[in-house]
């Protein structure tokens, strides 16, 4: 008989990406799974509900109850933590995995975002645990399993988006606190965050596509970690704050290409982890970038004329997003890919942008003729980005196509 074999393991937000995944990996072992997400009806762009998701689970051999919840609702939480108790016996292990997120700095952050974030992840976590605790004391080999980074207080993490950072690290002081107060108890409470971005739907939304998930690890890489992590004896394996892949490589994993999309592929560093912001590795540069000093107006406008040559109808639609970039030495200059027809050029954008991007005019070079990873840049400190972090993520679909016209 597996380890989790007849456990109820009640996950939050697992209808799609890494909470399903873990509930998937979990289910293998004939696992009793209750997926607590908000989700009765597919998103034109995010597919995946409670009912298909408990499909997937009860297919790999587990059981499943689908509950509809929404985790800043107590009666809803409550209510799902009782029907999981009156079908299947108890709690065993609890995952947070439903989190929110909005990337941009304080002035642009609407406070019903910030409320948002704040309500799902810290306070969700919170009441998640509050309730599943008198149920994980009489469980076997207990634990909550937050999907949280490890505390980091280096002022980078905060900078760019200062309402996500502190919504995230409220998860991660959950752990903390919840570790050490449960550890009499013999429930475990540890953390897992990825080494590298993973590609959910979430992901595919930002309209990354394929050039994004080449950048990517599977959530199965999330799913094994998780299921390590929570197999071990609660009582001894506590208040830990792990990533990823070094929890697999501690039990003996060495082939991680399993979890590429595209083997050898560069991935993109997930935040909160410094290292990932330490070097930007560039590509030897083409001809079409070597120069002789900083690019001028003169050597610009070129490629703007090949951006703005660019733009189609279906371009508009995937990005929908204005862009006003300010480039050291060669001041203003922006991209519309919202209003027709579209427009690129030197100025100011045609209406408020939505993403502000800061870096010198060699960099804006390097990155639209593919010479310079956009995401490395950013966590090098080489861009600085103003406003909404997943609007600028969207802009590597249009380097992409830069880097052959180049």
């Amino acid at each position: 008989m597996s380890s989790l074999a007849g456990k109820t393991i009640f996950i939050t937000g697992a209808s799609r990406g890494i909470g399903l995944s873990i509930a998937k990996r979990c289910a293998q072992d004939g696992a009793n799974i209750v997926i607590a997400a908000k989700t009765v009806q597919a998103h034109p762009s995010l597919p995946g509900t409670i009912y298909t998701a408990a499909k997937e689970v009860e297919e790999v051999g587990g059981k499943c109850l689908p509950c509809v919840v929404d985790i800043r609702s107590e009666e809803q939480v409550q209510k799902a933590v009782d029907e999981a108790v009156a079908k299947f016996g108890g709690i065993d292990i609890l995952v947070n995995n439903a989190s929110a997120i909005h990337l941009t700095g304080t002035e642009a952050t609407p406070m019903k975002k910030y409320d948002l974030m704040h309500s799902v992840n810290i306070r969700g976590t919170f009441l998640c645990s509050k309730l599943a605790i008198p149920y994980l004391k009489k469980g076997k080999n207990p634990h909550i399993l937050n999907l949280s980074p490890p505390l980091n207080m280096n002022p980078f993490w905060f900078k760019g988006h200062v309402a996500y950072t502190m919504a995230k690290y409220g998860m991660s002081m959950c752990a903390l606190g919840m570790a050490e107060e449960l550890k009499p108890e013999g429930i475990a409470v540890n953390a897992l965050w990825p080494r590298t971005a993973i590609y959910t739907a979430a992901m595919e939304m930002l309209g990354g596509g394929e050039s994004i998930k080449s950048k990517c690890r599977t959530p199965e890489i999330m799913a094994d970690a998780a299921y390590i992590m929570l197999t071990k004896d609660s009582r001894s394996y506590t208040g830990q704050f792990c990533i990823d892949d070094e929890v697999l490589t501690a039990e003996g994993v060495t082939d991680l290409d399993k979890y590429s999309y595209v083997k050898g592929a560069e991935f993109m560093p997930d935040f909160f982890l410094d290292g990932s912001n330490a070097s930007v590795e560039e590509l030897p540069s083409s001809k079409a970038t070597q120069t002789s000093g900083v690019p001028n107006e003169s050597d610009l406008n070129p490629v703007f004329q090949k951006i703005q040559a660019m733009i189609n109808p279906d371009l508009l639609a995937s990005v929908n997003g204005v862009y006003a970039f300010d480039l050291k030495d060669a001041g203003s200059w922006y991209i519309d890919l919202k209003n027709s027809p579209g427009g690129a050029g030197q100025g100011a954008p045609p209406q408020d942008p939505q993403c502000t991007m800061t870096l010198s005019a060699e960099d804006f070079g390097k990155m639209f003729s593919g010479n310079l990873n956009p995401t490395q840049a950013f966590m090098s400190g080489k861009l600085k980005i103003k406003g909404d972090l997943g609007m600028a993520m969207k802009l590597e679909k249009l380097m992409k196509q830069m880097k052959s016209h180049l």
